[in-house]
């Protein structure tokens, strides 16, 4: 399995000769390296409805006719955008023939607002287990840090883990590496920072706060295999 990230809290997962994106947030994304042209995965992950998440699907999905798997508000809502969309919940998982999508608790909010101003209900924000080749990875979305962190980590073996660092709107470095201790995941990486000017942060403040896991600080394009 080929890990990589691209800016954001936009992840690749690659497995099976399948393609997995989560949050696809390109167009508009000063951070990554992708061109949403470009990308034609077999599954778009989406944790919540911000459009800085939800980024790319509608036209993503469109041309490569990935299926959309996302908290069943958004879901439905991007159905009756012509998309193939799975609707799922909190603590609900599914088998696809790309790997195992299980969500888990956020604690955001969740709202798309569309080109015209209207602004829709997204449902639950969520985190996403994803599980394939035997290995578990773990995003968790835009979150602050929250007791049941470790219900994931104990009920979960997790190889890799994706925490937002950038304040302001989800946990900040301190917060990240507490919830890094709750996980208990083998390898760390910080996302969700350096965006936007409120979300500005050095990611080495949270690699040098978290003491029982490897951190990996990640630029757009390098991958981890696990």
């Amino acid at each position: 399995m080929k890990i990589s990230y691209h800016g954001h809290s936009v992840v690749k997962i690659q497995t099976g000769g399948k393609t997995i994106l989560i949050d696809p947030f390109i167009t508009g994304n000063e951070l990554t390296d992708l061109t949403a042209s470009e990308e034609k995965p077999d599954a778009i992950l989406l944790t919540h409805a911000h459009n800085d998440h939800v980024g790319d699907t509608v036209d993503i999905a469109k041309s490569s006719g990935a299926v959309v798997v996302a908290p069943v508000e958004l879901a439905n809502y991007l159905g009756g955008q012509g998309l193939d969309a799975v609707g799922m919940n909190l603590g609900g998982a599914k088998e696809f023939e790309f790997g195992k999508v299980k969500f888990t608790k956020a604690f955001h909010s969740s709202s798309y607002t569309a080109e015209d101003g209207e602004v829709i209900y997204g449902g639950m924000p969520a985190g996403i287990l994803f599980e394939a080749e035997g290995k578990t990875v773990y995003h968790a979305g835009d979150t602050e840090v929250f007791g049941d962190m470790e219900i994931i980590g104990k009920r979960h073996s997790i190889d890799l883990a994706f925490v937002p660092i950038g304040d302001f709107f989800t946990m900040g470095p301190e917060d990240a590496a507490y919830a890094v201790e709750l996980i208990n995941p083998k390898t760390a990486v910080p996302i969700h920072y350096n965006t936007f000017p409120p979300i500005k942060q050095d990611p080495e403040q949270f690699k040098q706060a978290v003491k029982q896991a490897e951190v990996q600080i990640m630029e757009p394009g390098d991958s981890i295999d696990l």
